[in-house]
């Protein structure tokens, strides 16, 4: 490097840069570590503004892993790892309830307030008897189920082991009533088949049925709820519910599976057995 000379003729070395600590910032700080980013947790607030209306597992919660098994299905091993993950399964377990179905009919009754007390309560195809369960908690005096998978017994309600739709069923349902029903439920779904028209069909032919019960037994005023799959055979079925009630909805609730096709129908203010 050739070195300058001054104005006085001495030469002058270069000028050496200071020496500069890479390890620190511009602003002559320590250089923090990256950790992971988080992100803090909303609280879950219902229509009134309450908190914790909702389970919630955070939304980086860690997910559980399912170990394969040696003679178990792919499908098998999908639904486990759902349920395990499943924030309403979790509730269920710690709220002492049957099933995360009993979250559908609390949402459905928060919204149309369809659960009082003193009232009577049919559910067809209650096993393994979260809305029992529900109906029961929220102040039901006489609650009646029915479904031809064997369940233990729910305190405060009456279980029959039977076919709804055996011929039979109705009048045995009718006994252990002893009255006429404010809300007549249905939960009933045949087995699917996995071809979506054809399970619409089946589960509606299975709301029909409940309808039919419903007409027979439910008290002016009150309610009818059945469970429906996303489709565009059910017209009749609406027109029926809208010719009895004075209002009838579709409600998807938050504890139904996104990815499911499963909807309700909410029919409220009956308006009387027609003679």
């Amino acid at each position: 490097m050739e070195r300058r000379k001054s104005h006085s003729g001495k030469t002058q070395r270069p000028h050496k840069r200071p020496k500069v600590d890479i390890a620190k910032t511009a602003l002559g700080r320590e250089p923090e570590k990256r950790r992971l980013k988080t992100i803090p947790e909303k609280p879950n607030r219902d229509s009134g503004g309450n908190v914790n209306a909702a389970p919630s597992q955070g939304p980086r919660a860690l997910a559980t892993n399912v170990k394969t098994a040696k003679n178990r299905k792919l499908s098998s091993t999908l639904w486990l790892h759902r349920q395990l993950n499943d924030p309403y399964v979790a509730r269920a377990k710690a709220e002492g309830y049957r099933s995360r179905a009993a979250y559908k009919l609390l949402e459905i009754d928060e919204k149309f307030g369809l659960l009082k007390k003193g009232a009577r309560v049919v559910d067809l195809g209650c096993a393994p008897g979260g809305w029992l369960q529900a109906a029961v908690n929220k102040g039901a005096a006489r609650v009646v189920g029915i479904d031809y998978l064997d369940m233990p017994a729910v305190p405060g309600a009456e279980f029959l082991k039977l076919d709804f739709l055996d011929e039979t069923a109705p009048a045995k349902l009718k006994a252990l009533l002893a009255g006429k029903a404010d809300l007549v439920l249905s939960d009933m779904a045949a087995p699917t088949t996995g071809h979506r028209s054809t399970d619409h069909l089946r589960i509606v032919a299975l709301a029909d049925a409940a309808l039919d019960f419903a007409l027979d037994v439910l008290a002016p005023g009150g309610a009818f709820v059945s469970k429906v799959f996303q489709g565009g055979a059910e017209g009749e079925l609406l027109m029926r519910l809208k010719e009895n009630f004075t209002s009838a909805k579709h409600a998807k609730p938050k504890a139904s599976r996104a990815e499911s096709a499963e909807m309700y129908v909410v029919a409220m203010g009956f308006r009387g057995k027609s003679e």
